[in-house]
C-alpha cells in the first residue's frame, strides 16, 4: 500500500522578496532554492527567523520544507519565507493558527523602501543648502 503525502503550499512576501514554501510530512529536511537552508542563509539571525514558526508550534523535525525565494535581499527573503511557512502551518492544523497569530508570524510586514521624491537626493534627504 502506498502512503499519500499531503503537501501544503503557501506564499509569503516581505519588502521586495517573494517566497513559496511547500510543507510535506517528513523528517525535517529544509531546502531553499535547491540548497540546504544553512548554506543559503549564512547569517544565524536569518536561520533563527525561519525556525520561529516551527518552534512555536512544536513541529521541528515533523515536516520537510522545500522553498523557492526570489527578489530582495537575504533578510527580506528570510522574513518572506517565515510568513510562507507560518501560512502553510496554519493550513495544516487550525490550532496552530492561534499560536502563530499570537506570535505575530501570520502578519505581513508592510514596511518597504520609500520612493525617491523629485527635487530631493533620496526619499527624504535633501541637497545641502548654500547661500552663494
Amino acid at each position: 500500500m502506498t502512503e499519500t503525502i499531503t503537501k501544503y503550499r503557501a506564499t509569503g512576501r516581505r519588502k521586495k522578496a517573494i517566497a513559496s514554501a511547500v510543507l510535506s510530512s517528513g523528517k525535517g529536511n529544509f531546502v531553499v532554492n535547491g540548497q540546504s537552508f544553512e548554506t543559503y542563509f549564512q547569517r544565524e539571525t536569518d536561520r533563527l527567523i525561519l525556525k520561529q514558526p516551527l518552534e512555536a508550534t512544536k513541529t521541528v523535525g515533523n515536516f520537510d520544507i522545500k522553498a523557492k525565494v526570489v527578489g530582495g535581499g537575504k533578510s527580506g527573503q528570510a522574513g518572506a519565507l517565515r510568513l510562507g511557512i507560518s501560512r502553510a502551518l496554519s493550513a495544516i492544523d487550525e490550532s496552530y493558527k492561534l499560536i502563530l497569530r499570537k506570535g505575530g508570524y501570520l502578519t505581513r510586514d508592510p514596511r518597504a523602501k520609500e520612493r525617491k521624491k523629485y527635487g530631493l537626493k533620496g526619499a527624504r534627504k535633501r541637497f545641502q543648502w548654500t547661500k552663494r
